[in-house]
């Protein structure tokens, strides 16, 4: 199924938050441009015959080489200036882990790293503000 529309669309990503019981994201850094050397969540583009939590699950293997069970979804980012090379809508999903599980970069990412929430790398995009959403939302308790 093909359609064409005589305006703008955005596209629309997928991001994975994945949270160790040591309390520490699993990051990748960007080894392209935009923010290239910066770190940030797992994730990517969803393919156009793709449900997001299976693009979710495909971005975090491609780039991470880490597979989960149930990825829950967060929240949906749009903010209009949020990537510098056009409009983006990313859906956020997370999974707990009871480890630390052991990441492998590949894909677009030039390297995949545990951080502690509390000590968070310089980061791309608004990453840092998902991650402050998420540990006031999520992990309040």
């Amino acid at each position: 199924m093909t359609h064409t529309y005589p305006y703008p669309r955005p596209a629309v990503t997928v991001d994975a938050i994945l949270i160790s019981k040591q309390n520490s994201v699993l990051l990748i850094e960007r080894g392209r441009e935009p923010f290239k050397s910066k770190w940030a969540l797992p994730g990517g583009f969803i393919d156009m015959n793709e449900e997001l939590e299976t693009a979710c699950h495909r971005e975090l293997e491609e780039e991470t080489g880490i597979r989960v069970g149930e990825l829950k979804q967060f929240k949906a980012y749009g903010g209009v200036n949020r990537d510098p090379r056009h409009r983006t809508i990313s859906v956020i999903f997370y999974a707990f882990t009871e480890e630390e599980l052991t990441a492998c970069a590949s894909d677009d990412a030039a390297n995949a790293q545990w951080f502690s929430l509390s000590q968070l790398p310089e980061m791309a995009f608004d990453h840092l503000q998902i991650l402050e959403e998420f540990k006031m939302e999520v992990m309040k308790s």
